[in-house]
């Protein structure tokens, strides 16, 4: 039996995760000889260092944004990674141990990374040629840091055409080797409604991300004396959030609890004249195939304020800027049916450049891997 492995990082279900269980549900639906099976690499090395980096992570994130978001720029978003060189270059040595002791255990046929992290770790053991299980990246945001193993790391699936010349011309992986498969979402997702029935007043879902992160709130509170919108408000592990706009009693404002469900979460898209989110890779792939207008308030620092730029340059989110006035633009916005139109020709641009699905491209990859196993053989 085949088996594939699945990097993620953190035990808090985050995108890394979301694209994982997405692509590990395709095998398990297409190819049932093949065995999939998920890893967090921090928890393998030690659940408490793992427990006590993701609430130092959230903390951070909460307490200081800014100084989050230039350490994240200053040490993953740079070429090269300063992040080695910094922080972790005493620890690099026992990641690797770890790594290989792991995929000694596991003995993978196939490795997926959907965290930069372990990418990393396996890139520097295969230019070591310590490993030669194939390793593909999985990129879950609408960019690339600076952390990701890149040349020597077997297939990426990436999230357009500007990261595919990214990886050709700045580190020289073969063409060959890059698929553009946009951010992998479920594929109930890609099922989109044709035309959507125009309500009154328009339905508005509010996502504020797993972890229920994001000021949304504001904009929610300043949304209570109005009739402009309904509302319906994803609270994520968030339960003091869940709880304040539960005892508003407002029937336009109705909170709901986490939906781990695909098909329950495409129901809500489907009865959605618009979304506001933060501009999290996956989220918003999901929302850019069921082709609705996407609208965001705010962004955690680091990554979303990254994508957010990349989204913003394409014409692929809008921006409320302020609580007060965020009602009244979205009420413009949603109106403006030549804007409407324009908003969904740049999402059909954005998908042109998709070559195939993630589930396609891993299709492909495993397809390809008794191929690979027999190299594995003779060149061990």
């Amino acid at each position: 039996m085949m088996k594939v492995l699945f990097l993620p990082l953190f035990q808090m279900n985050t995108g890394h995760h979301k694209v994982a269980d997405t692509l590990m549900d395709f095998l398990r639906r297409q190819f049932p000889a093949v065995e999939s099976k998920k890893i967090d690499f921090l928890s393998y090395c030690n659940e408490l260092m793992e427990k006590m980096v993701s609430e130092a992570y959230l903390r951070w994130i909460r307490s200081h944004p800014a100084s989050y978001h230039r350490v994240y720029k200053t040490l993953m978003y740079q070429e090269p990674p300063r992040f080695e060189f910094i922080s972790f270059e005493p620890w690099l040595p026992y990641f690797e141990s770890k790594m290989k002791k792991m995929v000694e255990e596991e003995r993978p046929d196939l490795i997926v990374c959907t965290h930069s992290f372990p990418s990393r770790i396996l890139q520097r053991l295969k230019r070591k040629r310590v490993l030669t299980v194939p390793v593909v990246n999985v990129y879950t945001d609408f960019f690339m840091n600076s952390i990701w193993g890149k040349r020597f790391i077997d297939y990426h699936f990436v999230p357009h055409q500007e990261a595919k010349w990214e990886l050709i011309t700045k580190y020289g992986v073969d063409k060959g080797r890059i698929i553009v498969t946009g951010i992998p979402v479920h594929d109930v997702f890609m099922n989109r409604s044709e035309a959507r029935r125009k309500r009154q007043p328009a339905h508005v879902l509010v996502a504020g991300g797993n972890q229920g992160l994001g000021n949304m709130l504001a904009f929610l509170r300043a949304a209570r004396t109005s009739t402009l919108f309904r509302y319906s408000v994803l609270c994520g592990a968030n339960r003091q959030l869940y709880e304040e706009i539960a005892s508003w009693q407002l029937p336009h404002i109705r909170p709901l609890p986490y939906i781990a469900d695909p098909e329950e979460m495409n129901r809500l898209y489907e009865e959605a004249d618009a979304v506001i989110t933060k501009p999290g890779g996956v989220t918003v792939s999901e929302l850019l195939h069921k082709r609705i207008p996407i609208f965001t308030i705010d962004c955690l620092p680091g990554q979303e304020r990254i994508n957010l730029q990349y989204l913003q340059q394409n014409g692929l989110i809008y921006h409320l800027v302020g609580p007060e006035s965020g009602e009244q633009h979205m009420l413009r916005l949603l109106m403006d049916d030549v804007e409407k139109n324009r908003f969904f020709r740049r999402v059909s641009d954005y998908f042109a450049g998709v070559e195939k699905t993630g589930q396609e491209a891993l299709a492909e990859v495993v397809a390809a891997m008794p191929q690979r196993m027999a190299w594995r053989v003779l060149h061990p």
